[in-house]
């Protein structure tokens, strides 16, 4: 092309440069900042502000908005790892422009331009060879096929594959975005994050709190208007029922999610995507490839099999001195010289190994030894030997003599008459562990199947050594295309190896099974893993795999080691039980103070919380569910876990709640009828601080009720927030009502610690201040301790006897 042509592509944007960008900065920060839930609390929070109810904005919204910046920052690194993908190298390529050969960078090519392909280089655009010699290419990156693949003139390259041997021409036909190497680059920008099962049980209790909230916010505070509250009591009710909803579940998550991902760092995988931390202790089917995840690459002697004419310790010998002696060393000579002794030789001449040949030779002063495919030096009847070593799943090659040259007149490499020597059989080294890692994965019920585009007999064999049944024999990825979905779904249900397949046929079989209802983990190295990667719920890539890969991936195994899934999936399951407990804390509150909420309401009796006091819930729900969730034991996914939510949060609920709104009612009617004459001094004057009002407001009787029935709600539904820990962690069979006692007492010791925490809250004016409570008092004492004990045996009996389920029908 000439260089105006050439400008001409530029100005019409036909360049090889890649597409598929993810979102930006902006779009990210819109989203996770000003979500539904967000905008309600930040609206509350401005209007405290404007109150000048500082700590109260900050307990309202803190919370909210440390969610929203962690959320944020995670999409961000992932938007960077995304956006920086190349599957292409930056190194210059050679174009034709103008008459000439000229260096130009990938980015440059144009749309027409006419690329020199040598050995070495990578493909960069997809088009046909035009002439030149025979050029051979390594798509192993694009394909999984581990041998080179001989291309002549009108054959295609692909963008993406490396040229091996061999000089050429090629045409730049597909460029850019729809190049294939394009089009892998833009699929695996693709922000594809799956939401957890998890994450999605607590998203849906979550935004059912929020409807159940906002209909009783419209109720309560329509109340309160007409019973005339002052503005700020509105916007400070509002907050408070805005704090209903458990969005530090969302937090809790992120920081066991991050607290995961650092334990398995140091058990060998870098988990990149925080939620697959939980997401692989659901897995059920793992697919994996075969080069590079089940096998090391690399190739082992696994037999000699002498043809006559020579022993057994002679051929060794001379197969030590041919591969010592090989100037271009590959896999098979590899495997022979860890294998073998000799030494190398004097050669007068030499064929290297080539994809086109499928032979290797040397040419000594006495000899010349070949070793090549046996179907390509075609000697004599070997065919059953041969494919009784190939069913085994071994490469098979032919080591044979002769006494004439490697070459033909003019110079080309050409067989001499042979003379068989030996049979070579080769075997893919299995990576350390892999055998069982896999019988681990299959007692957790876990299924492994096998994508590879190798041959499916070779693969099959490798699998069964690996410890896999076939499942009914290996299938070829050449007869997949013409199945439709139904058929497609059947054959993949029941198959356990797949061989010859493209990354295309790869990604229809992962989301094959994802249409089954599987949750599904995909292993792979290369490129051409890629795409099914991202269509997995789970993508793990090997750190020794291609860069595209291990950015796509949402595990990186950094000691390419298969078996550290099984930590991973053990952490997981540590990290949903822990959650799971921590689900059963926060609901309790939840569903306890709501039910107060409407009871108190209902009754007239004022409010039963402030802001200030809702702090209290980091000693009720906040610590305790860190420290619930970091203890916790692995257990298999709770697949009813939304049930027995219900089973165990509804008679919390109405028990505490009821034991609570008695308490509020009674200190609230003691306290409104205490206050007289003969009041003393010092009691009024603490009412007084704590109120905001003189003893001779007309509101002052009402608010200092107020205040004594809070602080005597807030002390009792502490200390029994304190003792569920006991019934969902027994340390006694006296508290196994719900659940059977457990050897940790740490969490009992936790009980006792914060018990502590909240004497001091009372004792110590200034925290009892913060908090809005009128510190120890003795009618507070006198109600509370006989109530918390009342509760608890009632508790204990509902649990016991089931006899909420009983009346509501659950059980």
């Amino acid at each position: 092309m000439t260089s105006a042509q050439v400008a001409a592509r530029v100005r019409a944007g036909e360049v090889n440069v890649a597409a598929g960008r993810s979102r930006g900065y902006g779009a990210i920060l819109r989203t996770n900042v000003f979500s539904f839930f967000n905008v309600i609390l930040f609206v509350i929070g401005a209007a405290l502000l404007a109150l000048g109810r500082y700590s109260d904005a900050l307990i309202s919204v803190g919370l909210g908005l440390i969610n929203a910046l962690i959320s944020a920052g995670q999409e961000i690194r992932a938007k960077r790892k995304l956006d920086g993908l190349q599957l292409l190298d930056r190194a210059f390529v050679r174009v034709i422009r103008d008459g000439r050969e000229t260096e130009v960078a990938p980015e440059r090519v144009v749309r027409g331009d006419v690329l020199r392909v040598r050995a070495g280089d990578q493909i960069v655009v997809d088009g046909p060879l035009l002439d030149g010699e025979r050029v051979e290419a390594d798509e192993s990156l694009l394909t999984g096929e581990s041998d080179p693949v001989a291309k002549a003139a009108g054959d295609e390259l692909r963008s993406g594959s490396l040229c091996v041997a061999g000089d050429g021409y090629q045409l730049a036909r597909d460029i850019g975005g729809h190049s294939y190497a394009g089009r892998l680059t833009a699929e695996a920008r693709r922000v594809t994050t799956d939401r957890t099962p998890l994450q999605r049980r607590i998203e849906f209790v979550v935004r059912l709190v929020m409807v159940l909230t906002v209909l009783m916010s419209g109720a309560i505070v329509a109340q309160a208007l007409l019973e005339g509250f002052s503005l700020l009591r509105v916007v400070q009710i509002t907050a408070v029922l805005s704090g209903l909803v458990p969005y530090g579940l969302f937090f809790l998550i992120a920081v066991a999610y991050t607290a995961g991902a650092a334990t398995l760092a140091g058990r060998g995988a870098l988990v990149q995507q925080v939620n697959a931390v939980e997401s692989v202790s659901n897995v059920d089917v793992v697919c994996t490839d075969k080069t590079g995840t089940l096998t090391t690459g690399r190739l082992t002697l696994d037999g000699i099999e002498p043809l006559g004419g020579m022993d057994l310790a002679e051929v060794r010998t001379t197969l030590g001195a041919l591969a010592r002696t090989a100037t271009t060393p590959n896999l098979t000579t590899t495997a022979l010289l860890e294998s073998l002794p000799g030494n190398a030789w004097t050669v007068s001449d030499e064929v290297p190994f080539t994809s086109s040949l499928r032979w290797s030779g040397v040419t000594t002063r006495t000899d010349t030894w070949i070793l090549g495919a046996p179907d390509a030096l075609t000697i004599g009847d070997l065919h059953q030997r041969v494919a009784a070593h190939a069913d085994q799943g071994l490469r098979v090659l032919l080591l044979a003599r002769s006494s004439g040259a490697l070459r033909d007149d003019a110079g080309h490499p050409a067989l001499p008459h042979l003379e068989p020597v030996a049979l070579v059989a080769l075997a893919d080294e299995l990576r350390p562990g892999v055998a069982h890692s896999i019988g681990r994965f299959h007692a957790d019920g876990v299924t492994i199947k096998v994508l590879s585009g190798d041959d499916p007999r070779t693969v099959a064999a490798l699998a069964a050594r690996a410890g896999l049944d076939d499942g009914g024999g290996p299938v070829s990825g050449a007869g997949l295309d013409h199945l439709d979905d139904a058929a497609f779904d059947a054959l993949v249900g029941r198959t356990t190896v797949f061989g010859r397949v493209a990354p295309e046929q790869k990604e229809r079989i992962v989301a094959s099974l994802r249409r089954q209802g599987h949750y599904v983990a995909m292993i792979g190295d290369g490129v051409n893993d890629a795409r099914a990667l991202k269509g997995a719920q789970v993508g793990v890539a090997m750190r020794s795999g291609s860069a595209v890969t291990r950015d796509v991936a949402d595990i990186v195994l950094v000691d390419d080691s298969f078996a550290a899934l099984l930590p991973a999936q053990r952490e997981g399951r540590r990290i949903i039980a822990g959650i799971g407990i921590s689900m059963y804390v926060f609901l309790a509150r939840v569903a306890t103070q709501g039910l107060v909420i409407l009871a108190v309401s209902m009754l007239g009796l004022g409010f039963p919380y402030s802001p200030t006091q809702v702090g209290l819930t980091l000693l009720t729900v906040g610590v305790p569910t860190f420290f619930l969730t970091v203890w916790a034991e692995p257990l298999p996914p709770d697949k009813r876990l939304l049930t027995n939510l219900a089973r165990f949060v509804l008679p919390v609920a109405v028990v505490t709640a009821g034991f609570g709104t008695a308490i509020y009612a009674y200190l609230y009617e003691t306290v409104s009828q205490g206050f007289n004459d003969s009041t003393p001094a010092e009691v009024i004057s603490r009412f007084e601080r704590y109120t905001g009002l003189s003893y001779t407001d007309t509101d002052f009787t009402a608010a200092a009720a107020t205040i004594g029935a809070q602080t005597g709600l807030s002390t009792f539904f502490c200390l029994a927030s304190f003792v569920l820990i006991l019934f969902l962690a027994p340390p006694l069979p006296l508290f196994a009502a719900w659940t059977a006692p457990v050897r940790d007492r740490r969490p009992a010791a936790l009980v006792g610690v914060l018990i502590a925490v909240f004497v001091a809250v009372l004792f110590v004016p200034v925290l009892s201040d913060y908090f809005g409570l009128t510190g120890p008092a003795g009618p507070v004492f006198e109600v509370v301790l006989p109530a918390l004990v009342l509760w608890f045996a009632a508790l204990t009996a509902a649990f016991r006897f089931r006899l909420l389920e009983k009346v509501l029908g659950l059980g």
